[in-house]
């Protein structure tokens, strides 16, 4: 399980997530933004302002996968999972590099790019358990963006599940770790 924070937190922080994901045969690997930020902008400001970093973030979620790989764990079996910042950025990494992963989770997230932005990235997520929660109101990710990340990487074949929840605020709530929990299942 590979675990992004969001803005502001930390690696140790995501990394508290762990324990609502309990499984013996299970790795989870965490890594820290400098500075505690992994792009310096709103995620749906234009890309070319994210860049370098956000290229360089994607990078590393990309070397990641690989050491997984290389040690052994297929892509099924990998579940990528993030808060804010780090849900914008698995989800954007998932489409961006569409295959069967064990599971992916964006709690309060959505793809990347300002409003109008076309995804035409090619693969599919063949049939990839997704999780997408978020505040109906949250003042950092407009609802419309988790909707229409929903219906993209629907289109791109993932098994999609979304709740948007009243009242939530930028929090992960323990509703969205059982409905994650769920959905990954025994991976």
């Amino acid at each position: 399980m590979i675990l992004l924070h969001g803005r502001g937190a930390s690696a140790e922080d995501i990394m508290s997530l762990a324990g609502e994901f309990p499984h013996d045969k299970r790795a989870y690997l965490a890594p820290q933004a400098a500075d505690y930020t992994w792009y310096p902008y709103r995620f749906i400001e234009p890309i070319k302002h994210n860049e370098p970093w956000l290229s360089s973030t994607l990078e590393r979620i990309d070397q990641l996968v690989k050491k997984s790989e290389n040690a052994g764990i297929a892509n099924n079996k990998i579940i990528l999972a993030g808060f804010s910042q780090g849900a914008c950025l698995v989800l954007e990494y998932a489409v961006r590099n569409a295959r069967r992963f064990g599971g992916i989770i964006g709690f309060s997230g959505g793809l990347i790019g300002p409003p109008g932005t076309l995804w035409n990235f090619p693969g599919s997520l063949e049939e990839t358990p997704v999780f997408l929660g978020c505040d109906q109101k949250d003042f950092h990710i407009p609802r419309e963006r988790v909707e229409e990340t929903a219906r993209l990487m629907s289109s791109r074949q993932a098994e999609v599940t979304m709740k948007l929840y009243p009242d939530l605020g930028h929090s992960i709530s323990m509703d969205e770790i059982h409905l994650s929990r769920d959905l990954i299942g025994d991976i």
